[in-house]
């Protein structure tokens, strides 16, 4: 026969474990009802030192189905592909208010950028493409926007491969071709064509 004392701990033991079980699916439950702030929404940027400089920005506008340079002051990493990330988030951060001429979802950001030999890769992370508008013009303007900022700071590069949490991808939300690099020279054409040109 079991002692009492021991039926006692037991049952004990199991209703703290039902009771910590219960807690975790409310956690669970608040975390997922719970909307994101502005500030995890927002892409962040590495710690940089030295002395501002000037960077351009290529913004599209989905009203005119144009790209526009802004320029900017930003604090910039040493490293060519940290100065990189850091010039994308910075174009990401300016399409995150409510007002901006070209919503991106929250939580978009860039993973890294690698630059080897004339060519960089960004890689974006899966908010960025699992929650991009689908569109031919909207997701056309996001590509271009990003290749032609990377082509006017960083005028070494002749092509970028965008790539999704490091994976190829056919297309960023259904219509603007991943598969393939974008060459920087045609980029620039076409943006030149929508008002944007470079004025490397």
């Amino acid at each position: 026969m079991i002692p009492r004392h021991l039926k006692i701990t037991f049952a004990l033991m199991m209703t703290a474990a039902l009771a910590t079980g219960i807690y975790v699916l409310i956690l669970k439950r608040h975390a997922r009802q719970a909307p994101q702030t502005t500030e995890l929404q927002q892409p962040v940027a590495p710690p940089t030192a030295g002395p501002p400089v000037n960077v351009a920005l290529y913004i599209a506008d989905d009203r005119q189905g144009s790209l526009h340079r802004e320029d900017m002051s930003l604090r910039l990493p040493a490293d060519p592909a940290l100065r990189a990330q850091a010039v994308l988030r910075a174009l990401i951060a300016r399409y995150m208010p409510k007002d901006s001429p070209h919503p991106l979802p929250p939580g978009a950001d860039v993973n890294d950028v690698y630059m080897v030999n004339g060519t960089a890769v960004v890689d974006l992370n899966d908010a960025f493409a699992t929650g991009h508008r689908s569109g031919v013009l909207v997701e056309e303007l996001t590509v271009l926007s990003l290749v032609q900022t990377l082509a006017a700071n960083f005028p070494g590069i002749a092509q970028v491969k965008i790539l999704v949490n490091g994976q190829e991808r056919d297309t960023l939300a259904g219509h603007a071709d991943l598969a393939d690099f974008y060459d920087v020279a045609a980029v620039n054409r076409v943006a030149g064509q929508m008002g944007g040109a470079s004025s490397q």
